[in-house]
Formats: structure tokens, C-alpha cells, sequence
């Protein structure tokens, strides 16, 4: 079609003309050096320099978690030692935290001899958003703040609290998630170095009193029950490797200074010879392999005398071993331990670290991008705590810090208070809306339009350009992945007024549909809908039209498009799905700003808004792929909008449709539907609803009773009063389309209903489709099985989760086919229900879509759980 061809070249111009202009993102994906992780001179590697102005020298890496030593001049004080001026760091050798996208953000930090930060480089990121969403230069201007601060500095996102002593700094605006990281990284690299070399002082806790009960045999199995001996478990995908049945590594660990611990689990002889090797402070715990190829010990022995594959780490303290720390371990006594090829017996030799309080041990290894071959730093840890009834008064009491994200919340309390209650009173007056639509007259809107426009402008201001919560496609394929791949409540929670309106999307989707959401609090879709609304008001009303039905009802098509090609793009990169999610003009209104992005950008957005002052809401019925995500599900809401039977002739309604969501048999289409309640308003007003008005008149000429309007749209008769033949015998509008009957009808026991309910989910071929389309049923069965055969190679590690998603995506398109051939009817409203209907293309790829996810979801989660998937 010519204008689809046109709208498309447009938006691929601008997004051509804005690449030119972001040539300076130098760190988004950028190529580091594949020694970068191991190379003793890290600075050979990287510009310490820039971190460190005024150095003129750097040491080789040091020091467990490395770091680089810098250097000024000579020292006076020192003939032949230049001057200690402070470290050198890389954040990934220390911490493998993820931003939004997963991945770490590589930083290179220096700090002086006092623990002040002097400089701060991030030398490669994965955020899209900071390539085209939000200019690099925001996230550089976010770490100069950290220029000055110090190491013991309590420092969060957001407002400082100095009755608290936490200094705050400003987000970048869009990027929560990203710089919420970041200044976990900060101080996490910082305080860890600034541990090592005296600048913080070591924790001081007490040391464990040991409980005795007189037994020194617990087998294996009572260790494990009883918490004393623990497991860290790496698979092969973890690490970027195939996935396969044997882990990459599987370690046991537990503690050893414990009497009964020791002697059940070294033997008597064992115990007591370890203990006359022990000095007083030091405490011992055992390590062994019992599964996997790869080595806990490491190669780094060998060459420097530490142990660099695993540390211990207590709170902010961490603890690396060098030989002076590593005895033998010749053999496990107590019963039914694990086979193991190799082992180990490390030494704290610290006064910081006690066994009564929670330990972690850490597995510190490379994790492969089987995309690009990078390898980057990765931390395993399995959590340690010496079971309460083997300590003298139990377990102490231990004050954990609040998680980032918890202290978001905390901090934003009043702000997600308010925004909680808005989308409740949201939620309880459309829910309503019944009594307000019938207080309401085609004359006067007043009643819906005070509450409908009241959030319009919350929506505009507080949700859009205050808290900046714009949903996004982004955010639906971020949680598909994640959901698929790694899952992580933190990531998600660390942006709180997102994560709450998604529950109210979600909830509010299947009880009603797109259009609550859409229509009423969509922060673009007020704007558009409230310039148009403006527009009218300044007199240009003369100008403003609708695109000709035929026209609207081709290019509706095109959000689907968009969002089924993001959708595919994503499963291959979710770099290049988020560059092409620019598609969407959110970041540039609300989170970023038309004058702080590229003028491409500006105009797209300039010219989305100057269009919606001629037709109402063009983005959200033609390009909003986010719409089309959440109009699939909404083709099963709960509720509906009322229709009566004398909607299939009038066509009132569908001539003040905005959304042009009414067709020709006065049948709503709730995909499409914003809810603006217009016809609802109607549904109810006798002098505004043509078949109401005819018959008030006709009431009033013969001197009826003039009786409240019903359920069902009409006066509650007197007397009955005939429809007209050609309205009786005409299609229903309260259904999407004509009715149709399963195979199974109800009347059948609640067991065979639910069976033939599961049968009619899971069976899609038909007697129907064999006669009519027998090659494409016995297709679809060789793929039924090929796919059921997927599932099983998945479950056994033979199959990756790629691999697995492409053969479940196939099958559904195949089903969609097949049940269209034979079986094609859906159901309408909630699936207890037995209100089934003819489906048209988009009613059936909307249920086989959902259902199948529905199923995946659960196989794929239950395989991960089993340790059957990666």
C-alpha cells in the first residue's frame, strides 16, 4: 500500500539520519581486550591515566580482588620508591553486577591514598537506551558525581537525607535501573579495594562459641539435612558454554573449627591433626569437587601463590588464600559423602571473619558472549551459616543492609503512594462507569468526561513528565526474556512505578481490556488524545477527520506488524529490537526530552503529536506496538462493553467512534477499542440512542409510561413490544462475531466438560479440517510431534532454550493454521463461560499466541526448576 510504504520510508530516514549522531557512544559494545580479565598490566590495556590524572606510573595488578597501584614522582622520604598516590581498579574484576540490559557495565575507577574517587571511565556498556534512548554523555556526567566523594560515603540515587548521612545523586532520567548498578558498582569496587589496603578498617565480630551435643559421627545425608555442609552448583550455560547434563562445576563446602563437624567429617585422627595445624583465630573449612572438568583451584597458584577461583566473603569483606592457607584433604569419613576429584582445606587467617555469622563461598570465574566470543567476569556464590543448634545461644542476631531497590521504595514512599491510589481510583471508577455513563447524555458528557479527562492530565503530568512511568515495548520484551532466560526480581523492582502500573496493565488487560490502559492512562496516548480535544476547541474542528474505514481498517494492521517483527528480532538480538523500539516516541517526550536528543527524533515525535490535532490518536491505532502486545489478551476480557440487539442497523455509535472500533453489524472489537465510554453513553440516553428515542416517542404519543432503560439497553416493557424483523433476524453485536458451537457442548458431567475443555486446548485437528485441508493436518501433526520431541531433547540437554522457543513459535503458527481450517471458534469473556464464536485471524492467532505461551511458559519453568533447562 503506498501510504504504509511512505509512513515506513519516513521512519527508516530518521532513524538513518539520527546513526550519524550518536558516532560518539564509543563505549556501547565497544571491544576490549581479550586478555583484559587475566593480563598482569592491566594499564598496558587500558588508559589508567585518564582515571588518574597526575600519575606517572602504574604497578602490575595486586592484591585479591586485583587492583593497580599509581604512582607520582620519586619520594623523597623513599630514595628509589616513587610517591603512592592511590588505585586503579576494574570493576568487573571485582563485581559482576548487571544493568538493565543483563550485562555489566566495564568502569575503570581511580581512588587516592584517602579513598577520595578522582576518576571514573566506563569503558563498554550493553544499554541500548544509552545508544539511542539517552545520550552517553548522561551516564558520564552521572559518574562525575562520584568525583570527590569517598569510599566510606553513603551514597544512593536519589535525594540526599544528611540526617541520615547519605549523600544523594541524581539519576539519569529513563535509566533508573541502569545508574541504580552503577552505584552498586561504585561502591562495591571502591570499598572493596579500600578494605584491602587499610583504608577501611577491618568489621570486628565475635567469634563463635560451639554448641556440643557428644556426637562426632553425623553421616553425609544429616549434614547436608542439617545445613552443616552446603552446595555451589555452576552449569555449562551459566558460564556462555552448551548446555549438557554434567555441571561446569559442582563444589561442597562446609565448616571445619566446629568439634563434631570436624570429627564426623575428617574422622577423629583427621580432626585432631588439623587442629594442632591451626593457630588460635585462624578457622578452617573444607572444599571438593564432585562433578564438573573445571578447576576450583585455578592456575593463578601457580603463577602468584593465590588460590584465585575462590574466595569467602563475610558482609563487605572478602577473604583470598594463598598456599600458606591450603592443607591437604585426604579423604571425607563421614558416611555416604560423594565421590569428589578434588579437595581442599582452606584457612581464614583474619579477625574479621567468625563462623556464627552468614558466609558466602565464591566461585570466581569467565562467562563467554557465545555472540561475540567476550568473556567477562562472573561471581557464584552458595550461602553459609553454621545451623543455630551447633551454636551456644543460637544464631546472632545479623542487621542486613536494604537491597538498592528497597531503598527506592523507601525513599519515593509518598510519590508510589500517591501513583498506587491514582491507578485505584483508576481502576473503581471505570469499574463504575455504568452509573456514570447513565448520568450522562450524548449532550452532555460531563459526568464521564470530569474523571476520563481528570486522568488524561495525571497521566500527562505526574505519570508521564513526573515519575517518567511510560510503559514500553521494551519493558514487554525485557520480561519475555527474562522470564525465559534469568529472571530477577531486584532488576525489575528498582523501578517501582513501572513495576506497579505493569500490574495494573496486566490486571486490568484481562478484566476489560486494552482500552483502560490505552484510552485513559497511557501517558503518549493522553497527550495525543488531549492535543486533539485542544485542536477542536481552537476552532479547527472543520479540519478534523477519520481516515475511510476501508483505509483505517488496512493500516490497523500495521502496530501488529511492528510488534510481531520486534518480537522476532528480539530472540536474535535485543540490542537491535531495542534501536528498532525507537519506533515509539516515549523516550524522547517524557523520559529524555525532544531538546536533549537528536533532531530526528524531535521531529518524529513533532510530527506523531501534529497529526493527532487532525485525526484522533494516529499512533495508537496505527504504530503502537505496545498496543497490539496488549490487544492480543484483551480479545478475552472479562468484561465488555453493553451492546443490544438494534446496534446491528444503527449505526450512531460507530459514526462517534473515535477509535473506529464499530463495525458495519455494530460489533465492538475490543482489541481496538480506547474506552472512550462514548457509546456507552449513549447505550442509555433516550434522546440520543436513535432505536430509545423512537420508542420514547412513541411512548409519549400514546401515553406510556416513560420506565427506566435495563440491562439490556431498552425501557423495561410495559408490554412487549416487536423488533423489527429485519433487526430480530440481523448478527448479534454483543458478540465480536457470530456465535458457534464446539465440539463438546455443556450438559456434560464437570469431569468430562473439564476433559473435553483440555482436549478441545490441546487437539487442534478436526474431522472438519481432515476433509477440507488433509495435507496441511497431517503437516501440522508431523510438526505436533517434532515439537513434542523438541521438548524432550530439551529436557534431557540435548536441546538449547533458543532452539527450543523456535520450534514452540513454529508449531503455533502451524496450529493457528490448522485450527482454522476445522476447529475455528474461540471463546468471549472468561473461560468458564461457554460463549463461544466464530474466529476471524487475529481471534485465533490472539488465543493459540497466549495459550502456548501460557504452556511454554510453564514446560520451560518447570525443566529450569528440575535443572533441566538452562
Amino acid at each position: 500500500m503506498p501510504v504504509l510504504r511512505l509512513f515506513a520510508a519516513f521512519v527508516a530516514a530518521l532513524f538513518l539520519a539520527a546513526l550519524p549522531l550518536q558516532a560518539g557512544a564509543q563505549a556501547y559494545e565497544a571491544h576490549l581486550s581479550p586478555e583484559l580479565a587475566t593480563a598482569a598490566d592491566l594499564c598496558a590495556l587500558v588508559p589508567c591515566r585518564e582515571v588518574f590524572p597526575g600519575a606517572t606510573g602504574f604497578s602490575p595488578r595486586m592484591g585479591q580482588p586485583p587492583y593497580v597501584e599509581a604512582y607520582g614522582e620519586a619520594d623523597p622520604q623513599q630514595p628509589g620508591k616513587r610517591k603512592l598516590l592511590g588505585y586503579v581498579m576494574l570493576s568487573t574484576d571485582i563485581t559482576d553486577t548487571p544493568a538493565y540490559s543483563g550485562k555489566p557495565v566495564v568502569t575503570l575507577i581511580g581512588m587516592d591514598v584517602k579513598g577520595r574517587y578522582v576518576g571514573v571511565k566506563v569503558l563498554k556498556h550493553s544499554e541500548p537506551i544509552l545508544l539511542l534512548g539517552i545520550p552517553e554523555q548522561a551516564l558520564i556526567n552521572f559518574n562525575k558525581q562520584y568525583l570527590g566523594k569517598s569510599v566510606t560515603d553513603l551514597i544512593e540515587v536519589g535525594p540526599s537525607r544528611p540526617e541520615e548521612n547519605v549523600l544523594g545523586v541524581d539519576a539519569i532520567s529513563g535509566a533508573t535501573v541502569t545508574v541504580v548498578a552503577q552505584n552498586q558498582v561504585m561502591q562495591l569496587s571502591g570499598s572493596a579495594v579500600a578494605r584491602q589496603v587499610g583504608i577501611i578498617a577491618p568489621t570486628k565480630r565475635d567469634a563463635a562459641r560451639y554448641a556440643l551435643s557428644g556426637r562426632n559421627n553425623y553421616s553425609w545425608a544429616e549434614l547436608v539435612q542439617l545445613g552443616a555442609v552446603q552446595q555451589l552448583r555452576v552449569k555449562p550455560e551459566q558460564v556462555g558454554l552448551e548446555r549438557g547434563a554434567e555441571p561446569f562445576i559442582e563444589l561442597w563446602f562446609g565448616d571445619l573449627n566446629h568439634p563434631e563437624l570436624g570429627a564426623s567429617l575428617l574422622g577423629e585422627r583427621g580432626f585432631a591433626n588439623l587442629r594442632s595445624r591451626l593457630k588460635e583465630g585462624d578457622h578452617a573449612f573444607f572444599v571438593i569437587r564432585s562433578a564438573g572438568a573445571e578447576s576450583f583451584k585455578g592456575s593463578g597458584f601457580v603463577r602468584g601463590g593465590i588460590y584465585d577461583r575462590v574466595q569467602l566473603k563475610q558482609g563487605a569483606d572478602a577473604f583470598t588464600f594463598r598456599d600458606l592457607d591450603y592443607l591437604n584433604l585426604y579423604g571425607i569419613e563421614a558416611a555416604g559423602a560423594p565421590s569428589y576429584s578434588e579437595s581442599a582445606i582452606f584457612i581464614v587467617r583474619a579477625g574479621a571473619f567468625s563462623a556464627a555469622y552468614p558466609w558466602k563461598l565464591a566461585f570466581l570465574g569467565n562467562r563467554v558472549d557465545r555472540a561475540t566470543g567476550h568473556r567477562s567476569f562472573a561471581v557464584f556464590e552458595s550461602k553459609y551459616w553454621l545451623p543455630a543448634a551447633l551454636l551456644e545461644g543460637g544464631r546472632p542476631v545479623v542487621q542486613e543492609p536494604d537491597a538498592p531497590w528497597v531503598r527506592i521504595w523507601k525513599t519515593r514512599a509518598l510519590e508510589i503512594g500517591l501513583f498506587i491510589a491514582l491507578l485505584l481510583g483508576v481502576s473503581i471508577v471505570y469499574a463504575l462507569r455504568e452509573r456514570l455513563t447513565r448520568a450522562s447524555t450524548h449532550k452532555n458528557k460531563w459526568p464521564v468526561n470530569a474523571f476520563k479527562y481528570s486522568a488524561w492530565a495525571l497521566s500527562i503530568a505526574f505519570v508521564g513528565f513526573g515519575v517518567m512511568a511510560q510503559p514500553s515495548i521494551t519493558q514487554v520484551l525485557t520480561w519475555f526474556h527474562a522470564l525465559l532466560f534469568q529472571w530477577t526480581w531486584s532488576l525489575f523492582l528498582s523501578d517501582p512505578f513501572v513495576f506497579i502500573f505493569w500490574i495494573f496493565i496486566i490486571v486490568t488487560v484481562f478484566l476489560f481490556g486494552r482500552g483502560l490502559f490505552c484510552g485513559w492512562m497511557c501517558p503518549f496516548g493522553s497527550l495525543s488524545e488531549a492535543i486533539y480535544k485542544l485542536g477542536r476547541k481552537l476552532g479547527m474542528k472543520r479540519w478534523q477527520t477519520q481516515l475511510p474505514q476501508p483505509l483505517h481498517d488496512k493500516l490497523k494492521w500495521l502496530k501488529y506488524g511492528i510488534f510481531f517483527g520486534l518480537l522476532a528480532v528480539s530472540m536474535f538480538s535485543m540490542t537491535q529490537a531495542e534501536m528498532l523500539a525507537e519506533v515509539e516516541p516515549f523516550k524522547t517526550t517524557f523520559l529524555v526530552g525532544i531538546t536533549h536528543r537528536a533532531w530526528p527524533y524531535g521531529l518524529f515525535v513533532a510530527l506523531l503529536l501534529g497529526i493527532s490535532l487532525f485525526i484522533e490518536r494516529p499512533y495508537c491505532k496505527y504504530i503502537c506496538p505496545l498496543g497490539a502486545a496488549l490487544a492480543m489478551p484483551s480479545t478475552f476480557r472479562w468484561f465488555g462493553l453493553r451492546r443490544k440487539q438494534d446496534c446491528n442497523s444503527c449505526k450512531a455509535c460507530a459514526v462517534g467512534c473515535g477509535a473506529q472500533a464499530i463495525d458495519a453489524a455494530g460489533r465492538i472489537d475490543h482489541r481496538e477499542c480506547l474506552h472512550c465510554l462514548d457509546c456507552m453513553v449513549l447505550y442509555t440516553d433516550s434522546h440520543g440512542c436513535p432505536p430509545l428515542a423512537k420508542e420514547r416517542k412513541r411512548r409519549e404519543r400514546d401515553g406510556l409510561l416513560i420506565t427506566p432503560i435495563g440491562q439490556d439497553g431498552y425501557f423495561i416493557p410495559i408490554q412487549p413490544v416487536a423488533m423489527p424483523e429485519k433487526v430480530a433476524n440481523g448478527p448479534d453485536p454483543r458478540m465480536p462475531t457470530d456465535p458457534a458451537a464446539p465440539y463438546h457442548r455443556a450438559g456434560e458431567s464437570r469431569l468430562t466438560w473439564l476433559l473435553m475443555e483440555l482436549r478441545d486446548h490441546l487437539f487442534p485437528w478436526s474431522r472438519a479440517g481432515w476433509r477440507s485441508q488433509r495435507a496441511l493436518q497431517i503437516a501440522g501433526f508431523s510438526l505436533a510431534v517434532a515439537a513434542s520431541l523438541a521438548w524432550l531433547l530439551a529436557a534431557s540437554g540435548r536441546l538449547s532454550s533458543a532452539a527450543i522457543i523456535g520450534w514452540w513459535f513454529g508449531w503455533s503458527v502451524y496450529e493457528v493454521l490448522i485450527r482454522m481450517s476445522g476447529r475455528r471458534y474461540v471463546k468471549d469473556g472468561p473461560w468458564w463461560r461457554a460463549n463461544y464464536r466464530v474466529a476471524g485471524w487475529m481471534d485465533m492467532a490472539s488465543y493459540v499466541g497466549f495459550k502456548n505461551l501460557l504452556i511454554g511458559a510453564t514446560l520451560f519453568l518447570t525443566l529450569k526448576s528440575l535443572g533441566m533447562l538452562g
